[in-house]
């Protein structure tokens, strides 16, 4: 689907900022992430002996609760900061390498259709309001091709590497959150057990385990969420550089073949000049 072929759906995301979609769809992931973490983790005790007195009812902690509490509210905020940021560019990344939004078929089928009914007018005015990779790439190319069919390709080459450059940037961000989630889990290793050792350095008797367990837990799980992000976020980076590698080159073989039927023409108008 091209907002071209729906004015009407074209017009609404032309309207809604960047930063409005984007909280829009914080907002959902956050919901979503938070429903499906509310089951409780129940602690598992033995019955207690006849005659022997009931031990105090131990507090139910949920999932959420008690990464909460390991990680701290400073990461926390990192890490939902960097989840969210990553769903949005996962999105954004396969809106914008569909092929409607590369190579329309029906752009295809309707340039070669003018071309074919020598109205070429017609066809570079579908190429122009296409808003397709394809179609900037041919507008261009017709463009230039009254200085020329070298020219042309040149130009539509131009343009091509223009477009994959914006979509490479786009794609770069989804490679710096597979970077960056575990540096951020590394520091929150670091902090926690910087915490730990404080309080065994401060102690004058031997610590508690539970009172070196914030700072453990605080290690462990950063460790953890900082992978849980790193890991879908390199899959998607790759999966999303093949899938513009193979999309780019297609467009560069039916740009080219598309343009190609000028070549002829114009080396044969040139050669009955010269003669």
């Amino acid at each position: 689907m091209r907002r071209s072929d729906y004015p009407l759906f074209g017009s609404l995301l032309r309207s809604l900022s960047p930063r409005v979609f984007l909280a829009l769809l914080l907002v959902m992931v956050a919901v979503a992430w938070t429903l499906s973490h509310t089951h409780s983790l129940r602690a598992q005790e033995p019955a207690p002996a006849e005659g022997a007195a009931e031990s105090p009812p131990v507090e139910e902690e949920s999932q959420l609760e008690f990464y909460y509490k390991a990680l701290g509210l400073k990461y926390v905020v990192a890490f939902l900061a960097i989840s969210f940021t990553f769903v949005a560019l996962v999105v954004m990344n396969f809106l914008s390498f569909r092929r409607e939004n590369i190579v329309p078929i029906a752009l295809v089928e309707g340039f070669e259709a003018h071309l074919n009914g020598k109205r070429y007018q017609e066809a570079y005015e579908l190429a122009k309001h296409d808003e397709s990779f394809l179609g900037h790439v041919l507008s261009a190319g017709l463009a230039k091709l009254s200085a020329g069919y070298e020219e042309a390709i040149e130009a539509m080459q131009e343009v091509a590497e223009d477009e994959n450059m914006r979509m490479d940037h786009r794609l770069s961000y989804v490679a710096m959150i597979g970077t960056v989630a575990p540096m951020v889990g590394l520091l929150g290793t670091v902090d926690g057990m910087v915490a730990s050792f404080q309080v065994i350095a401060k102690s004058t008797t031997q610590p508690k385990p539970s009172e070196l367990a914030q700072g453990i837990s605080m290690a462990l799980i950063t460790t953890l969420v900082g992978l849980y992000i790193a890991i879908p976020a390199i899959a998607f980076f790759g999966f999303f550089r093949n899938r513009m590698a193979r999309m780019a080159l297609e467009v560069g073989i039916l740009s080219e073949g598309l343009m190609s039927r000028f070549k002829t023409g114009m080396a044969g108008a040139a050669a009955a000049k010269k003669a």
